[in-house]
């Protein structure tokens, strides 16, 4: 049926337009879990030990996190670099800064970060630009790095996006 007989019957015409609509909004979800994603690996990028020196005390590990503002070095998914223009990291690329109060930049985000629990080995990003929050595994965190990585599924059903993001002290 053309698009001239879809117009003449209100029914099939109403079908088509909640049909576009819902691509629309799933459309619109698919960008919002890039997000996401990308403000999972800036969390990602924080360790707390050294492979030379014994682990750090809780409260050392809020102190180096929160005592410097943070610049990304690569930020990669499956080893290949994402912070390119229009790539799924390129919004984490620049400054993060993780504020005492628990608030933060992330690149181009501005959000909300604390520890997963106790152990703080994990850290959970929130964001109005995210529809969920994003949880990563800190790999390393030092005075002068922060490493963090996380997965993610791939939408295209390839398997999981194993996401690394790499930062260094200014």
């Amino acid at each position: 049926m053309g698009v001239f007989e879809t117009k003449k019957d209100p029914r099939l015409y109403n079908t088509c337009l909640i049909i576009e609509a819902i691509e629309q909004k799933m459309k619109h979800k698919m960008k919002n879990l890039w997000l996401i994603l990308l403000i999972g690996l800036s969390l990602s990028l924080a360790n707390c030990s050294k492979d030379d020196e014994p682990e750090q005390e809780e409260t050392d590990r809020f102190e180096l996190l929160t005592g410097a503002v943070w610049l990304s070095d690569s930020l990669t998914i499956n080893g290949q670099d994402a912070s390119g223009e229009g790539q799924m990291l390129n919004k984490f690329k620049g400054e993060v800064k993780f504020n005492k109060d628990g608030s933060g930049n992330f690149g181009t985000y501005k959000g909300t970060w604390r520890f997963a629990d106790n152990t703080r080995k994990q850290l959970v990003i929130e964001s109005d630009s995210l529809p969920i929050p994003l949880t990563t595994q800190i790999a390393e965190l030092t005075a002068k790095s922060l490493k963090v990585t996380t997965e993610f599924p791939d939408l295209f059903g390839t398997g999981a996006m194993k996401i690394r993001m790499t930062f260094k002290a200014k």
